[in-house]
């Protein structure tokens, strides 16, 4: 089950075309295709789309038409110095470089067959092929990510108003991106995690981190380098930028690993759960960390479990993984085993409220209960907020897994569910998290005895 278990947010459906990356034609080109749909960000939030007669949201896909105004000057691939001027073809450090206009990625290709990748690194698909047959032979919907969080709020809104969504009558709106996720189906919430990390990550990082000069963009969104590099740079008596050689410092994005973990007792019908002192009213959750330097996933689930509950545990097993895009973090789902009858701490961690054992019925109770797993708008907010208090006063990773990771899922957005939420939940002696977050997963799994220790799988493998 572990090698076939997808989480909300997984499954990459998008041929990446990652060997594309350095051909500007070909991303100059498939920029302005017709099939070409673009999703548009801003401070990090998506924008949304609300039709006229159902009032679903999803995902904005805009046309190449739709965007064009917003994307500056051509070539958007490949810059010169100048706007409007291109770069010199044998210069390796200026691929597909972008310096004028709004940020933009390239995501990649959603294939017409499911599961199958029909373009590879062929010569109908090679980067030295002739872009126009190159673009000709691919075979679906090409997708973009437009960072419009620079753009003039005029030109963003005449924008808006002359797309296809608003001629038929639709609300595009940007949205909290937490929120957003309870309008997504399995493919746009794996392409959501693709494009918000990238956005995220070129717009967190400014700086060379060798020499601290202003970086670029590289291979459509997908590589970061040094400003004192380019043939144009005026860098006076500044010593080269270590960049320059040996290693080539490059900066490519980056993906944070974050261990969580179901702990059972060694019966099997019990299930250690925790507690976060900000987290909103009786919320209990897997307990999570991140992986340090010289670990394995197996020690850090180890050492996560001592220093946050005081408890030793064995038997590590992985079950499955969930990208989690706030801002790019992997989060790694195991079962573990634990004594029950030891002593649980909960002054280890500064972070930590109550930790408890749970009972298989008592886990179950909840998870039948209507609004046992819901989060609602305002508990978005109150974790936001922990999380903002918490990365300002610590120089810690700017996201906590034991914190919003492991709670975060569906958002009610309707207020009067919210209050009605509010009255059913008074009656609950706990909450979980939903299954669209992997801590939810874990949970479920065991109470239903579908995977870890207690489960048919997990005494096939002897593991009680």
């Amino acid at each position: 089950m572990a090698e076939t278990y997808v989480n909300f947010l997984g499954g990459s459906p998008l041929n990446r075309l990652s060997w594309l990356r350095t051909s500007q034609a070909f991303l100059n080109a498939i920029a302005l295709a017709p099939s070409t749909r673009w999703l548009l960000f801003q401070n990090g939030q998506p924008l949304l789309v609300s039709e006229p007669s159902t009032r679903a949201r999803s995902l904005a896909r805009l046309s190449s038409a739709g965007v064009r105004p917003l994307l500056g000057p051509e070539p958007f691939f490949a810059q010169g110095q100048v706007a409007g001027s291109p770069a010199p073809s044998d210069v390796l450090i200026l691929e597909a470089a972008r310096f004028h206009g709004p940020p933009v990625v390239f995501l990649g290709l959603h294939e017409p067959h499911a599961g199958m990748a029909d373009a590879l690194p062929s010569s109908d698909f090679s980067a030295k092929a002739d872009a126009a047959r190159v673009v000709s032979n691919l075979k679906g919907t090409p997708f973009f990510t437009l960072d419009v969080s620079g753009v003039p709020p005029d030109a963003l809104d005449a924008a808006l108003r002359g797309s296809d969504a608003a001629a038929r009558g639709a609300e595009l709106a940007f949205s909290e991106p937490r929120a957003a996720m309870s309008a997504f189906d399995a493919f746009e919430a794996s392409v959501f995690a693709e494009a918000r990390s990238m956005v995220d990550w070129n717009t967190r990082n400014k700086f060379c981190p060798a020499c601290g000069s202003p970086v670029y963009s590289l291979w459509a969104g997908w590589k970061l380098t040094c400003t004192s590099l380019l043939p144009w740079a005026d860098n006076g008596d500044k010593q080269p930028c270590a960049t320059a050689k040996g290693l080539h410092n490059f900066a490519h994005p980056r993906t944070d690993a974050v261990v969580i973990m179901a702990v059972v007792d060694e019966s099997g019908e019990k299930l250690l759960l925790g507690r976060n002192k900000k987290w909103p009213g009786k919320f209990y959750s897997a307990l999570a960390g991140f992986i340090e330097p010289g670990e394995s996933f197996e020690d850090a689930v180890k050492r996560e479990i001592w220093e946050e509950a005081g408890v030793k545990v064995r038997d590590v097993r992985y079950h499955s993984t969930q990208p989690w895009p706030y801002p790019a973090n992997l989060m790694v789902g195991f079962y573990a085993i634990a004594d029950s009858s030891q002593p649980l701490r909960t002054d280890l961690d500064n972070e930590l409220d109550d930790a408890q054992w749970f009972t298989r019925e008592q886990v179950l109770a909840v998870l039948n209960h209507a609004e046992g797993t819901n989060i609602t708008r305002s508990d978005h907010r109150k974790l936001a907020a922990a999380q903002e208090e918490r990365d300002n006063a610590s120089q810690k990773a700017p996201l906590t897994a034991s914190t919003a990771n492991a709670l975060a899922g569906d958002a009610v957005t309707n207020e009067e569910k919210e209050a009605k939420a509010a009255e059913d939940t008074a009656e609950l002696p706990f909450r979980l998290p939903p299954l669209t977050a992997i801590a939810g997963v874990l949970v479920s799994e065991w109470a239903h005895r579908r995977a870890g220790p207690g489960s048919d799988a997990g005494q096939a493998r002897g593991l009680l």
